[in-house]
């Protein structure tokens, strides 16, 4: 297959410290364009599916380091948030709820948060292979550096150790319309890991969380770890990269 005829990715990079908000819009803004023009094609016949159609807008895969936040998600329980808003004040963490499945998460500097808005009918519309392939290009980067991660069976995410041990590295939370994604995946690198003490992590009780760093005794190069989970996103979902 010609690389010209894979979709086309814009991969961006948005920088560090930043609020979750602004981050949010500009996610539903990606998102609703390529919705729109899904619908505006099936209304006048064209053919939505095809990856090099003149107009598409560009699925777009967005990375991002949080300022401090704790999101919300849809079918979360707000009693997972085990801090009070005056400690949350005190810290300088955020409260948001969102749109995203899953339960309730943190995220802040030394994490690497993914954002791929993505349509999968141009990849697969499965969304169970979706949530696995994400998981799975986690997994991979962690072995790149000696980590052995997998799965916890019926829970979502990436994890290190079984039973009583097990701790999670990565977490996920998707929305989609129209089999388009948003929202994404957080991955422990150099995450200060007290601050998951504000909440029950995922909802998901008596389980540890865990970093890339913790877990090699040393920090790591954020930048370098990104590239690398980005190498296994495209290896998983083929793509064209293009800039602009």
């Amino acid at each position: 297959m010609s690389i010209l005829s894979l979709p086309r990715v814009r991969v961006r990079d948005l920088g560090k410290a930043r609020a979750y908000q602004p981050i949010w819009d500009l996610q539903t803004d990606i998102h609703k364009s390529i919705v729109n023009w899904k619908i505006e094609c099936r209304r006048s016949g064209r053919d939505e599916t095809d990856p090099i159609a003149e107009h598409r807008p560009l699925n777009q895969v967005l990375f991002v380091e949080h300022a401090h936040v704790v999101t919300l998600g849809k079918s979360g329980k707000e009693n997972h948030l085990v801090a009070s808003s005056e400690r949350l004040a005190e810290l300088g963490v955020e409260f948001v709820p969102i749109n995203r499945g899953g339960d309730i998460t943190y995220h802040g500097p030394g994490q690497i948060v993914c954002y791929p808005i993505l349509d999968l009918e141009l990849f697969k519309p499965d969304i169970g292979w979706y949530m696995r392939s994400l998981e799975e290009a986690v997994i991979r980067a962690c072995e790149d550096y000696g980590v052995k991660a997998g799965r916890v069976e019926g829970l979502t995410g990436v994890w290190l150790g079984t039973g009583s041990s097990a701790r999670k590295i990565a977490a996920l939370g998707v929305k989609t319309s129209r089999w388009v994604t948003m929202h994404g995946l957080a991955f422990n690198v150099n995450t200060d890991l007290a601050f998951f003490d504000l909440i029950v992590p995922c909802g998901i009780k008596g389980k540890d969380v865990t970093s890339l760093s913790r877990e090699l005794g040393q920090p790591l190069d954020l930048a370098e770890v990104q590239q690398r989970l980005l190498h296994h996103l495209q290896a998983l979902f083929p793509w064209h990269r293009v800039q602009g």
